[in-house]
């Protein structure tokens, strides 16, 4: 399957997978610097556009390094690509440290991962079948 890029900025970074073995493609910053203060959230560039097969969807994800080493996440993960959608790719970051962050042009940001996209009829329902956990959520299933 092929995944078709189109770069918005001249310097932007075409996506790519680290390893042989990797799930997700880098995304890359294109802005030359971006700071985030502590607990602050901030949208990154990444200067590119996508064009997903029908039947799939991108997902954004956070990088574990980036979480580790900076306290910085995406926001809203999985961020979520639609297979229509033609904008630029842009990131959700938040700073969950108590330190400024400087994020640069070129920096890995995030990864994107491209899954197939289930639909499903909707139909109201008057009940739902009965199972053992029943409403229970939130931690009802234990903790350990």
């Amino acid at each position: 399957m092929k995944l078709l890029v189109k770069k918005l900025r001249e310097d932007a970074a075409l996506p790519f997978y680290a390893t042989s073995g990797a799930s997700g493609l880098d995304l890359f910053c294109v802005d030359d610097v971006v700071v985030i203060r502590p607990f602050e959230r901030v949208l990154v560039s990444t200067g590119i556009a996508i064009e997903l097969p029908e039947g799939y969807e991108a997902q954004i994800r956070p990088r574990s390094g980036l979480a580790l080493k900076k306290g910085v996440t995406v926001l809203n993960s999985p961020g979520t690509i639609d297979h229509d959608y033609r904008g630029e790719i842009k990131v959700i970051l938040i700073n969950l440290s108590d330190k400024e962050v400087i994020i640069e042009k070129g920096e890995r940001i995030a990864q994107m991962v491209i899954v197939p996209v289930l639909k499903v009829e909707v139909v109201e329902a008057k009940e739902l079948s009965n199972t053992q956990r029943q409403d229970g959520g939130f931690g009802s299933t234990g903790m350990k």
